[in-house]
């Protein structure tokens, strides 16, 4: 019942169950404007077909990352007071401007989105679809600006102990904000790519060979094609701006325990704190030398060094392993179904079926990825102002307890009911096919083509 490990589980649980929902909207309101330029490019409903099967995904997933979003921002209230105390002058105001600048933006026009395209004209429509989009990303904006202050904070100066603004420039973007945006947005829309191809693989797979199907499934397989490259080398860039900023976290990625050169790639191994060793260690010697100084020569830091100010090594070793070993599947897998489908136009059905539980692997990779930054960040909340004991609330551990185990029933009743309802959209839509109806307003373009302008 120890209060704070208990609070740090607790808001674990609900951000990674937020998180899951913001991965979708960011790049899936992208994804649903370039189908409505296509529609409105070549006047072919295939496209609006679509569009009208995956706002449908949106708007769920918009309303979950709502509420999940609420029952998180009570916990800086209740179990963390301290972090608000300490550092609310920077944290209070980029909270808020990402309320005012984008939630706003994406809740007024998503209702356009959803129920506007009967009252308005298609131009009118796909202006909302771009603003809601749009938002979608300033949101992202400004919670990584926050999220990577937090990581490497600059811009500030602290009087009698609570942390001042010197600078917004130097506060927003501070030096691992453009890797971690960059890397984010990437995340996004390789989980949106990987979702809108499992789906559209499931559907290939109970029969269904609509247009409709055909265009979501090459948007999801060629974006994933063309995403997952850019990723790993934004991954890359990524882990060297950590390395200069944040060493104790590369050392406990790598399991590398002395500073010291031409040190390995450890492939497998069991970090063992106490030893300070690895037990059952599988490596590839100089590798890791060479992925991080570009040299074999390169001195790689160890955590000896950072004796009792460094993360836990095994979920931070073994988070980061994941996340790149479900990249390297996504590499493999889309590439594949990308071959398959612009070479000989079908989707052999060994593919089809590795694509549908694929379809959740951005939730793996990126909860991974996500785990390694804020497990690596340990001991502290804020790096070198706020140690995560320090920003402790008074709330027993009992208490703490009671709520967990309440958010982690409701989240598998939310998760299992998310997942039902996406299966069966993708189910209906394949029933369907090109046979769904279509909002009123677009009937005529199956005989008339789109005009300029509407």
């Amino acid at each position: 019942m120890d209060p704070l490990i208990l609070s740090r589980v607790q808001f674990a649980a609900n951000i990674s169950f937020h998180i899951l929902f913001p991965l979708i909207t960011i790049a899936l309101g992208w994804v649903l404007l370039f189908f409505k330029f296509r529609y409105s490019a070549t006047g072919d409903t295939a496209w609006m077909r679509a569009y009208f099967t995956w706002v449908k995904v949106f708007a769920l997933s918009f309303a979950l990352g709502v509420v999940s979003g609420v029952t998180m921002s009570f916990q800086f209230g209740t179990n963390w007071p301290g972090f608000m105390q300490r550092v609310g002058n920077i944290a209070g105001p980029l909270l808020a401007y990402e309320v005012l600048t984008a939630f706003f933006l994406e809740a007024v026009f998503l209702g356009i989105m959803l129920f506007g395209f009967r009252r308005v004209s298609n131009s009118v429509h796909t202006f909302a679809t771009f603003l809601v989009a749009f938002g979608t990303t300033l949101s992202a904006f400004w919670i990584l600006a926050l999220n990577s202050w937090m990581q490497t904070p600059t811009g500030h100066e602290m009087r009698d102990g609570v942390a001042h603004v010197v600078s917004w420039w130097a506060v927003i973007f501070n030096p691992s904000f453009p890797y971690r945006l960059v890397h984010m947005l990437l995340a996004s829309g390789l989980t949106v790519s990987f979702l809108i191809a499992g789906l559209s693989a499931l559907r290939y797979l109970v029969g269904d060979r609509s247009d409709s199907m055909w265009v979501a499934l090459r948007t999801g397989v060629f974006a994933a094609a063309v995403l997952i490259p850019i990723q790993i080398f934004a991954g890359d860039q990524h882990g060297l701006n950590t390395l200069e900023h944040q060493p104790q976290k590369v050392a406990a990625m790598e399991a590398n325990w002395e500073t010291r050169a031409n040190v390995p790639l450890v492939l497998f191994a069991i970090p063992d704190a106490e030893k300070r060793e690895n037990l059952y260690e599988v490596t590839i010697p100089g590798a890791a030398s060479l992925i991080l100084r570009h040299s074999l020569d390169g001195v790689v830091p160890g955590l000896n060094d950072f004796a009792g100010n460094h993360p836990p090594v095994l979920p931070v070793f073994w988070g980061f392993r994941i996340m790149v070993g479900t990249g390297l599947a996504m590499l493999a897998l889309s590439w594949g179904a990308a071959w398959y489908v612009w070479r000989r136009g079908v989707l052999p059905k060994p593919i089809a079926l590795l694509l549908v539980p694929m379809a959740i692997s951005g939730w793996v990779a990126s909860l991974a990825g996500w785990y390694t930054t804020e497990i690596g960040r340990q001991p502290w909340l804020v790096s070198g102002i706020l140690r995560t004991a320090e920003a402790l609330g008074p709330v027993p551990g009992g208490h703490v307890a009671l709520t967990l185990a309440v958010y982690l029933v409701l989240y598998v009743l939310l998760m299992t009911a998310y997942l039902a309802v996406l299966v069966r959209l993708s189910l209906k839509a394949a029933k369907e096919g090109d046979n769904s109806p279509l909002p009123a307003v677009l009937d005529r373009s199956l005989s008339q083509p789109v005009q300029a302008g509407e």
